[in-house]
């Protein structure tokens, strides 16, 4: 069976840096991107909030630049993904699609979180063409228009807030409120309404079709579509041996990387709820290997 110093699960912002720092260190790292390389901001388009790029740069040509940078200083980058784990046990135990086990002195946690979608057909049509699940990330290019913003929970109040601070008007399908989002000039809330088609053409979205619990069905005319249903959090095949939140969402120690269990770390989005950014991702790549460094001159 195959063993490694430091074996990295997912890629993204915070699997790629883990993957820089830990070859830049000589732990010699493996890594396995998962289903989707290049992590969840791959299905957006351009990014402009992370440093270093003053016009931009499209998220997939980002992520190729993480990953080429990694390989550049040694790391052994896999496709695959972790569908069993044995945390158990030093050394660790991962299964890879199944078949592959391999052996791991240190492990780091990059899985990401998956927004939480409708399953609208039209919905994937369009998603990266105006239809997003980050208003942080994409609602600077809606600034004066017309978005929709559909979720019932904090999440969509705090996203219509911000976004009504960018755009000319902010719609919310909601059956919850709060005082802040009830009282701001350009939101307009639509009761009782479900979203039963994403309207579009070749160059974006242009409408949604909503339905009212009486059965009603209407359109509207909106340049964007904002989901804000929740996301989840990609820990499932290690909760039963790290310590998680309600949500699923990896507990890590205060200030650090380190989980419940020593010698396995977490970085991303896996393991918070809050930020959800590229940068914030990236910074705890970086943690996570420092941390797994650490870990592994002391222990063995």
């Amino acid at each position: 069976m195959e063993r490694v110093k430091c074996l990295i699960v997912g890629s993204g912002p915070a699997g790629y840096t883990a993957a820089i720092y830990a070859s830049r260190a000589g732990l010699k790292p493996v890594l396995y991107e998962g289903m989707q390389p290049g992590g969840q901001l791959t299905t957006t388009t351009m990014i402009e909030n992370f440093p270093g790029y003053p016009e931009g740069v499209d998220a997939n040509v980002m992520m190729d630049s993480f990953r080429r940078q990694a390989e550049h200083f040694g790391a052994d980058i896999r496709f695959g993904a972790v569908t069993k784990a044995d945390l158990g046990k030093k050394p660790f135990v991962l299964t890879i699609d199944e078949t592959k086990e391999i052996e791991a002195d240190s492990l780091i946690i990059a899985t990401g979180a998956s927004a939480k979608y409708l399953g609208l057909d039209s919905e994937r049509a369009f998603r990266g063409m105006g239809v997003s699940a980050c208003a942080t990330c994409d609602g600077f290019f809606y600034r004066g228009k017309v978005v929709a913003v559909v979720g019932g929970g904090d999440t969509a109040c705090e996203e219509a807030t911000y976004l009504a601070g960018l755009c000319r008007k902010v719609l919310r399908a909601t059956e919850a409120m709060q005082k802040k989002v009830a009282e701001t000039e350009n939101i307009e809330i639509l009761w009782e309404c479900q979203t039963q088609e994403v309207l579009g053409d070749a160059s974006g979205v242009t409408g949604v079709r909503l339905v009212r619990n009486n059965g009603e069905v209407f359109d509207v005319d909106i340049d964007g579509f904002f989901l804000a249903i929740g996301h989840h959090p990609n820990s499932d095949v290690f909760a039963e041996w790290i310590e998680t939140d309600g949500a699923g969402y990896i507990k890590v120690k205060e200030d650090t990387s380190a989980t419940s269990v020593p010698g396995v770390f977490a970085a991303g989005d896996v393991c918070d709820p809050h930020y959800r950014q590229a940068i914030v991702a990236a910074g705890s790549g970086c943690k996570a290997a420092m941390d797994a460094e650490k870990y592994l001159k002391e222990s063995l």
